[in-house]
């Protein structure tokens, strides 16, 4: 048997728990002979260091491609040259999440939208905004927060759209990024942009929603920064949701919303089903097989051992 890899591109790849699943999922799926090879980036890497990363990939013949993850933007950025194929999601996201090959090709792929949009429709069922009048307050603009916006832009059904979104990032370049992006879709969604990195205007922004909004942690902190992107004095909204995107680290945002479910009777969900979409729709893509929700299912059953135990709440003050 001919062994073959896929790999991982990441900041801290042997941490993730992807390294103890996907044995069990090759084995499962009938592909032993492919193993898993992390590919350790630092947060934005000098550009040269996407390229080569890249270009090994395309180089070996052995290598049948790789998930992407934190770097999508940057590493399009730096490599999109040497690929052979775009999908429309990565041209019009600005970001990959998938490297493919196909009869000699490199292909790139935007996977978010579909399996971010997997996980948010799971968590929220149909409907939800429509029935609640949520609002969406995204911190962080990267890849994730785009791809959820060109979700809510696929929607037919309006009810399964916030009317507004407010979004929060700590540099210009990515809110300059997303507002061409929007600019195209016209998604039927009231925007509201913030460019600052203080966690106190986030609690006021947090504060300001409506009942049954949507709070998601999309800047990386709490995984690959320390700290969150909002105070312990920070008040999420009633009956609300707090989506927390990682589901390993210190997580100190789940944290401070497991402090307040009882109290503002909150919804706190971390990034797991998130990580088993994003896995599986990338290792169909890469190994060129249809992925049903019998086979995901078992797949999700097999990672569930796995899964890191939930963190205990902080103590929060609630003065």
């Amino acid at each position: 048997m001919r062994h073959a890899r896929m790999n991982f591109i990441g900041v801290s790849t042997r941490q993730s728990s992807i390294m103890k699943v996907f044995p069990l999922w090759m084995q499962e799926l009938e592909r032993p002979e492919v193993s898993l090879e992390g590919m350790d980036l630092k947060l934005h890497d000098d550009p040269a260091n996407y390229r080569r990363a890249v270009e090994e990939i395309k180089a070996d013949p052995l290598c049948l491609g790789a998930l992407v993850t934190t770097h999508k933007i940057n590493l399009l950025m730096a490599a999109r040259e040497l690929f052979d194929y775009l999908d429309p999601l990565t041209l019009l996201s600005g970001e990959i999440s998938c490297i493919s090959k196909r009869e000699g090709r490199l292909e790139g792929h935007a996977k978010d939208p579909i399996s971010g949009g997997m996980s948010l429709d799971t968590l929220l069922g149909p409907g939800y905004f429509g029935r609640t009048g949520g609002h969406v307050l995204a911190l962080g603009a990267g890849g994730s927060t785009t791809a959820l916006i060109l979700h809510f832009s696929r929607k037919r059904d309006a009810g399964d759209r916030p009317q507004r979104m407010v979004i929060v990032n700590r540099s210009p370049g990515r809110i300059e990024a997303l507002c061409r992006m929007v600019d195209t879709l016209a998604p039927g969604i009231e925007f509201e942009y913030h460019c600052h990195q203080d966690p106190r205007r986030n609690d006021e922004l947090m504060q300001a929603l409506p009942p049954e909004s949507l709070v998601i942690n999309a800047t990386g902190m709490g995984k690959d920064l320390p700290g969150s992107p909002i105070t312990d004095a920070g008040r999420f909204p009633i009956d609300g949701v707090a989506w927390e995107l990682n589901y390993r680290g210190e997580l100190q945002f789940q944290s401070q919303a497991l402090a307040q479910r009882e109290e503002r009777n909150l919804r706190v969900e971390d990034g797991w089903v998130y990580f088993l979409h994003g896995w599986t729709q990338v290792i169909a893509e890469v190994l060129h097989i249809q992925l049903d929700q019998v086979t995901f299912n078992r797949l999700a059953r097999l990672a569930e051992p796995i899964r890191p135990p939930a963190r205990p709440p902080a103590r929060v003050n609630s003065k």
